[in-house]
């Protein structure tokens, strides 16, 4: 199988919202905001994950992959939403289309198993105490995370491949943002009902399964922690679970009301607005949400910048 469709046109057309150009200046202005802030509070996770003791743990090993994948995803996306909004070349080449269908499915995909990952590391810590450590030890936590990526990088290649070759029979207008899977599905010609239900059946197994999975997970945990007697210790456990709930349905709420229907029946907008959702939003939100629901990642935080400034 060709990796290109052998029809394709140089470049594509990126609609956008061209039919309201109001919107165009108040997006580019929230996305030059929120950009440096997902990528800064991003570094900052990672940093004092890797320069905190404190935080040599499972659970902020997955943390901080996590937000290597949330600056990845959204680079993907934005620098291309940043020169279509501030200029009046709506256009994208038809290679780096495809490139930015690579990228952005893989971060997708990797991020809806790591959520899943995360949830089951929670539930060793609190329900299962006595194996965490033997369960979750740093050879699995790597086996663990590399099997989510290369899980992420498998759906990804092989959905964008199959969708690169559908048809396009001279049509090189997007009615999107960036290049996503369910909107060129959309614009191509011919029968594509085997791409749509392909597709479905992937995103039922990439979002449905470890969607169940965390709220099984997070079921068995809220029944552990109300058998917890110290008052502080619940506290702790419902601090550390709801800020990955917060971030769980920020990011599956969006992608499955995009993915688990057939691309055919998508609105104009819904692409757009949900691109910007799990493709901005969360990324920006998610250190902030980690960062002010936790009481070690703060003071670890609150320890970085005082030793910055005392070494100045």
């Amino acid at each position: 199988m060709e990796l290109i469709n052998n029809s394709y046109p140089e470049e594509f057309i990126l609609l956008g919202f061209a039919d309201r150009p109001w919107l165009e200046v108040p997006l580019l202005i929230i996305l030059l905001i929120t950009y440096p802030m997902a990528m800064m509070g991003n570094i900052a996770i990672i940093l004092v994950s890797k320069l905190d003791p404190r935080l040599h743990s499972p659970m902020y090993f997955f943390l901080t992959n996590l937000s290597f994948l949330d600056m990845c995803y959204t680079t993907s996306i934005v620098p291309q939403m940043l020169f279509n909004l501030g200029s009046s070349k709506k256009t994208i080449s038809y290679m780096w289309c495809a490139v930015q269908l690579y990228f952005f499915h893989i971060m997708g995909g990797t991020e809806c198993l790591l959520l899943a990952l995360m949830s089951f590391d929670r539930y060793m810590a609190i329900c299962k105490p006595l194996h965490y450590t033997l369960v979750m030890n740093q050879h699995a936590c790597i086996l663990l995370a590399s099997t989510v990526w290369l899980s992420g990088m498998t759906y990804a290649v092989s959905e964008a491949t199959v969708t690169l070759q559908l048809p396009l029979c001279g049509q090189n207008t997007l009615d999107h943002l960036v290049c996503e899977i369910p909107v060129l599905i959309k614009t191509a010609c011919g029968k594509k009902g085997a791409n749509e239900l392909t597709l479905s059946v992937v995103c039922i197994f990439m979002l449905a399964v470890p969607l169940c999975l965390i709220l099984a997970s997070y079921a068995c945990i809220g029944y552990a922690v109300f058998k917890i007697k110290s008052s502080e210790g619940r506290k702790k456990a419902f601090g550390t679970c709801s800020s990955h709930l917060i971030v769980v349905f920020l990011f599956y709420g969006p992608a499955i009301s995009m993915y688990l229907q057939p691309p055919s029946s998508i609105s104009r907008d819904q692409p757009k607005f949900m691109a910007l959702f799990y493709g901005v939003v969360t990324p920006t939100l998610n250190p902030f949400i980690y960062t002010l629901r936790n009481k070690d990642v703060k003071g670890a935080l609150g320890s970085l910048v005082r030793s910055i400034f005392t070494s100045k």
